[in-house]
C-alpha cells in the first residue's frame, strides 16, 4: 500500500500544480497519508478551525479534504463511491456551518430553524465531482424562521441565503469552499434566492418544467432544517413520480440531450477537446439513460426511486427495465469517465470536463492517471464512449413525435392536413413536430400532452378554416410557447367547441388579444357565457358585478381580483369588436366605464387601507380627475389613464390616526398608493399605465395638491395647452362640485384670440416634431388625424367659450351647430375614432394589416372593402386638414 501511496504523491507533485501546493502546505496531513491512515487524515482536515471566522475555517478544511481525497483516489485506496461520498458529505457539513454562522450573525441565540437546503444534481445524489459547484435550492418557512424585529421575514430569508452563498464562494489565499449555482430554483430569473416552502410546492405541482422533474430524481435534504426539507420533498413526490407510465419523458430526455450535443458540438467526438460530461457517449448520457427509465417506471415501482446513478442502473436491470448488458456497460463506462473527469479537475482545481487540446497538457492528465501519454488515455476511453453512444442512440427511438397522426384515420399526417385544406401541409407538420417535441413548458407534463392530443384534431380543423390560417397557426405557436400552463385551456376547447371559432378569429385578426391570451389562457373562459359578447349595463352594472366577485376579500386579494376582472372584460370587449357584435364607439365607452369602475373601487379600498394606519384628515377628501380619453369616455384597448389627483380642505390640517400626517404629506402618500394600485405589476399583470403629468407644474409639481392650489395654478400659471386639456377633464372619484366649479371658471376666462391662436399653432408644430406617426395607419398622429381634430375643437372652444363637454362628439356637434365647424366634421371624426379603436387590436403597429384583417375592419365600419374604406379615410383627413389649415391661417 505504501508503494501505491508514494507513487500517487509523486504523480500529484509532478503533474498537478494544485496538489503540489497542498502537499507542500500540509505536512501533517501528508504524514498521515503516507501511513495509509486516510480516515485519520480526513478527520484532521475537518477539525481545522479559525477562531471566529467560519468562512476561513471552511476554506482550510476544503483544502485538506481535497488533498486527502485526491491521494486516496490516485492510489486506489478509495474507490469512486467513497471519493464522491466524502466530497458530498463535506458539502453538507459546509452548508450547515454556513447556515449556523448566518443565523448567529442575524439572530444571535436563535436556533437555525425554518431554513432548509435541498441538494440537487450530483450533490443531491451524493456523487459530487472533485472540483464541483453545488446546485442547492433554499427554502424557508415564514411561520418559523427567526428574524429581527421590524424585519420582513422574506427579507430575512434572502439575507440568510446570501450570507450562506458568500461564506461558501468567497476566495482568499486558501481558495474557496464551493461555487454555488442557484439557477435550479423555480423561475430563477424572477424569484428571490430563498423561496417560501409552500410557494415552491405550488410551483412544482402546477408549473414546473420537464427537466425539473428529472432533476428531482436526485434530490435530498442536504442541510438546515431537516424536518422542513422532508416536508417539502414529501409533498412534491407526486410531481416527481407519476403513477402513469410517462413515455413522453423519453422524448424530453432525448430533446435535452440533442440540444446539449448541438450546443457543445465542439466536444462531441472523442479525442483532444472531448467533453467527458456532455460529449456523445459521455457521463450525461449515462445519467440521462438511467433517469429516463426511472421516470417512466418509478411511479409504479418505488424501488427505482434512488439517487445513485450506478445503483439505479443495477436495479433497472434487476427489475428487467433495461438489459443486463446495457447496465453493465453503462456502469463501467460511467465509473471510468468520472475517474478521468476527476483527474482533469485535480490538475488546477478547475471545474472542467474537457480533455485538453494541447498535447502536453493531455499527457499531463494521462500521467496523473499513471498512463504513458495522452494517446493511451484516449484509447482507454474509446470503447466506453462508443458503447454508451450506441446504447443512448437507441433510447426512445420510436416514431418521431411530429409524425404521429392527428386521429386514427389511417392517413399519414401530411395527408390529413391536406384534406383539411392546408395549402402547405409540410410546413404545418413542422409546427406540429415543434409542439409535440417537449420544448414548450405548457405541454411537457403527461396530463397536458394527453389533453393537447385529445383536442388537437379540433384545433387543427378550426385553424384550417380561420380567416387567415397561416397567421392563426403562427400565433397559436406563439401562444403555446408563452403559456405557463395549458391543461385547463385544452380541456375548455375540447368541452366548448364553439370557442374554437372565437380562438381562430382572435389568432387571425388580433395580435393584441392573442398576446393577452398567451399570458392568461383563462381569459377564454370568460367567453363561455353568451352575455360576454354583450355590452355592459353601464357603470352600475359593472360595479355590481365586480363587487360581487370581490366579496369580503382582504386588500391584496382584492387587488388581484380587480386586475383579473378588468383583464377579462377588456379581452371580451376586444372579441366583441373583431366579431362585429358592437359599434366601436360603444365598445370605446365600455372600455372607459370599466376603467372608471376600477379607479373607483381601488381608490376606495386603498383609502380604507391607508386610514387604518393614518386615520382621516378632517374636512378633506381625495378627488381624482380623468383627462384625455378617460375624461372623454373614449378609451381604446391600449389607452393609458391620464389622472390628476387633488384634495379638498386645508393643506395644514393633520390626520387623526395612530401615525398622524400633515394634510399635504397625507394625500401625496395616499395618491402614490392609489397610482400604484392601478399600475403596479402583480401575478395577474398590471391594470393600466397611469400618466399624472397633467398635474400642476407637471413632473416638477407635487402629485396631489389642494383644490385651491389647483385653481390658483390654472388661473395664473397654466399654459394654453393645459387649458385645452382641461376641456376634457371629468371627476372620476370623489366630490365633484368644487372642482367642476373651478373648471367651469377657468374655461370661461376671456383669452386674447391672437395670442391664443399663435400658442396653439406653435404647440401643435412642436408636438408634430416630437411625436411622429408610428405607421401609415396612425390616424391619431397623422396630418388630418384625430390629434388635429382635437386641436380644432379645443381651439374653438377656448376662443369662443362654448361647446364645453368632455365628450368630443358632443363638443363638435355644438361647434357645428353654431357654424364654427363644417357639417362633415362630426362624421369624419367619428370614422377615424372607430378606425382607431379597431386598429389598436388589429394593427397595433399602425401598419397595413393582412388582407383578412382588412376585410374585417372595412365591414365593421360599414364599407364593402379596404379600398373604399381607405378612400373615405383620405377624405376624412382632408376635411380635418382643411379646418386646421384655415385655423392656422388666422394665427399669422
Amino acid at each position: 500500500m505504501s508503494a501505491s501511496i508514494n507513487n500517487a504523491l509523486d504523480r500529484a507533485q509532478a503533474n498537478s500544480s494544485f496538489l503540489a501546493q497542498l502537499i507542500e502546505k500540509q505536512p501533517a496531513l501528508v504524514a498521515l497519508i503516507k501511513k495509509g491512515d486516510f480516515d485519520a487524515a480526513l478527520s484532521a482536515a475537518l477539525a481545522v478551525q479559525v477562531e471566529g471566522d467560519t468562512g476561513a475555517s471552511l476554506r482550510k478544511q476544503r483544502q485538506g479534504v481535497a488533498l486527502v481525497t485526491a491521494i486516496a483516489d490516485l492510489s486506489g485506496i478509495w474507490d469512486l463511491t467513497k471519493v464522491t461520498r466524502v466530497l458530498s458529505d463535506f458539502a453538507d457539513v459546509a452548508l450547515d456551518a454556513a447556515i449556523a454562522a448566518a443565523f448567529a450573525e442575524r439572530v444571535p441565540g436563535e436556533p437555525a430553524r425554518g431554513f432548509t437546503v435541498i441538494g440537487l444534481g450530483k450533490h443531491g445524489g451524493q456523487e459530487l465531482n472533485y472540483s464541483s459547484d453545488i446546485d442547492p435550492i433554499f427554502l424557508y418557512d415564514p411561520a418559523t424562521l427567526p428574524h429581527r424585529e421590524r424585519e420582513d421575514v422574506a427579507d430575512s430569508a434572502v439575507r440568510i441565503g446570501r450570507r450562506v452563498i458568500e461564506l461558501l464562494s468567497a476566495r482568499d489565499e486558501h481558495g474557496y469552499v464551493f461555487r454555488v449555482d442557484m439557477r435550479l430554483r423555480p423561475s430563477p430569473e424572477v424569484t428571490p434566492i430563498t423561496i417560501p416552502v409552500d410557494a415552491a410546492i405550488s410551483y412544482y405541482e402546477s408549473s414546473a418544467l420537464a427537466w425539473e422533474q428529472a432533476a428531482f430524481i436526485r434530490s435530498r435534504v442536504a442541510a438546515g432544517d431537516r424536518a422542513l426539507g422532508e416536508y417539502f420533498l414529501r409533498n412534491i413526490q407526486p410531481f416527481i413520480w407519476r403513477r402513469s407510465l410517462d413515455f413522453g419523458q423519453l422524448a424530453n430526455i432525448r430533446a435535452m440531450s440533442g440540444q446539449i450535443r448541438d450546443h457543445y458540438h465542439h466536444g462531441q467526438l472523442l479525442g483532444p477537446g472531448y467533453d467527458l460530461k456532455r460529449g456523445r457517449g459521455g457521463i450525461r448520457e449515462c445519467e440521462f439513460f438511467a433517469q429516463a427509465h426511472q421516470l417512466i417506471h418509478g411511479g409504479r415501482d418505488p424501488a427505482l426511486r434512488i439517487r445513485d446513478t450506478r445503483k439505479a442502473l443495477a436495479l433497472l436491470a434487476k427489475n428487467e427495465r433495461i438489459g443486463q448488458d446495457e447496465a453493465a456497460a453503462l456502469t463501467e463506462a460511467y465509473s471510468q469517465l468520472r475517474v478521468i473527469e476527476h483527474r482533469l479537475q485535480m490538475i488546477q482545481d478547475r471545474q472542467t470536463h474537457s480533455l485538453p487540446e494541447d498535447a502536453g497538457e493531455l499527457d499531463r492528465v494521462a500521467r496523473l492517471h499513471d498512463l504513458d501519454d495522452g494517446a493511451a488515455l484516449v484509447a482507454l476511453l474509446e470503447a466506453h464512449v462508443v458503447r454508451v453512444g450506441a446504447i443512448y442512440d437507441g433510447l426512445a427511438g420510436e416514431e418521431e413525435p411530429g409524425e404521429r397522426r392527428l386521429a386514427d384515420e389511417g392517413l399519414p399526417l401530411h395527408e390529413q392536413l391536406e384534406a383539411m385544406g392546408y395549402a402547405d401541409a409540410q410546413a404545418v407538420v413542422s409546427r406540429l413536430t415543434r409542439w409535440r417535441s417537449g420544448q414548450f413548458r405548457a405541454i411537457r407534463s403527461s396530463s397536458a400532452r394527453d389533453a393537447f392530443e385529445c383536442v388537437l384534431p379540433k384545433i387543427m380543423e378550426a385553424l384550417s378554416t380561420a380567416p387567415d390560417p397561416d397567421r392563426a397557426i403562427s400565433r397559436f405557436d406563439n401562444l403555446l410557447e408563452q403559456l405557463p400552463s395549458a391543461i385547463n385551456f385544452f380541456h375548455l376547447l375540447d368541452a366548448r367547441p364553439g370557442l374554437l371559432k372565437l380562438l381562430a378569429d382572435v389568432l387571425s385578426y388580433a395580435p393584441t388579444l392573442a398576446d393577452a391570451l398567451a399570458r392568461r389562457s383563462e381569459l377564454l373562459e370568460g367567453l363561455i357565457d353568451s352575455t360576454a359578447l354583450d355590452l355592459p349595463a353601464g357603470l352600475g352594472g359593472l360595479a355590481a358585478e365586480l363587487d360581487a366577485r370581490i366579496g369580503d376579500q382582504d386588500y391584496e386579494r382584492m387587488l388581484d381580483t380587480v386586475r383579473a376582472f378588468v383583464g377579462e372584460k377588456r379581452f371580451a370587449f376586444g372579441v366583441q369588436l373583431i366579431e362585429g357584435r358592437q359599434d366601436p364607439l360603444d365598445v370605446s365607452l365600455a372600455y372607459s366605464q370599466l376603467a372608471e369602475v376600477a379607479v373607483r373601487r381601488l381608490t376606495a379600498a386603498t383609502i380604507t387601507e391607508f386610514e387604518e394606519a393614518h386615520g382621516k384628515v378632517p374636512g378633506s377628501e381625495l378627488v381624482i380627475l380623468g383627462f384625455g380619453r378617460l375624461g372623454g369616455q373614449a378609451l381604446t384597448h391600449a389607452s393609458d389613464l391620464d389622472l390628476v389627483l387633488l384634495f379638498t380642505g386645508e393643506s395644514g390640517a393633520e390626520s387623526d390616526g395612530r401615525r398622524p400626517l400633515g394634510g399635504t404629506l397625507y394625500f401625496n402618500r395616499l395618491a402614490q398608493r392609489v397610482v400604484g394600485a392601478l399600475s403596479v405589476q402583480t401575478g395577474t399583470g398590471a391594470l393600466y399605465e397611469v400618466d399624472t403629468r397633467l398635474r400642476p407644474s407637471g413632473t416638477q409639481g407635487m402629485l396631489c395638491v389642494t383644490l385651491d392650489s389647483f385653481a390658483q395654478y390654472q388661473r395664473d400659471e397654466a399654459w394654453a395647452w393645459e387649458h385645452m386639456a382641461l376641456t376634457r377633464a371629468r371627476v372620476v372619484y370623489g366630490p365633484a362640485t368644487g372642482v367642476e366649479a373651478i373648471i367651469a371658471e377657468i374655461l370661461a376666462l376671456h383669452r386674447d384670440p391672437v395670442t391664443l391662436r399663435k400658442d396653439i399653432v406653435a404647440m401643435r408644430a412642436d408636438m408634430a416634431k416630437h411625436k411622429q406617426p408610428k405607421g401609415v395607419l396612425d390616424v391619431k398622429l397623422c396630418p388630418g388625424g384625430l390629434v388635429d381634430a382635437e386641436f380644432c375643437i379645443h381651439a374653438l372652444q377656448l376662443e369662443h367659450r362654448l361647446g364645453f363637454d368632455p365628450q368630443l362628439p358632443v363638443a363638435a356637434d355644438t361647434l357645428i351647430s353654431t357654424g364654427l365647424l363644417p357639417p362633415a366634421f362630426g362624421g369624419t371624426q367619428a370614422l377615424l375614432t372607430r378606425l382607431l379603436v379597431l386598429l389598436r387590436l388589429v394593427a397595433p403597429d399602425s401598419e397595413t394589416p393582412p388582407e383578412p384583417a382588412q376585410m374585417l375592419v372595412a365591414q365593421a365600419l360599414g364599407f364593402e372593402g379596404w379600398q373604399s374604406l381607405m378612400a373615405a379615410v383620405t377624405e376624412a383627413k382632408s376635411t380635418i386638414s382643411a379646418v386646421w389649415k384655415e385655423y392656422k391661417e388666422t394665427a399669422k
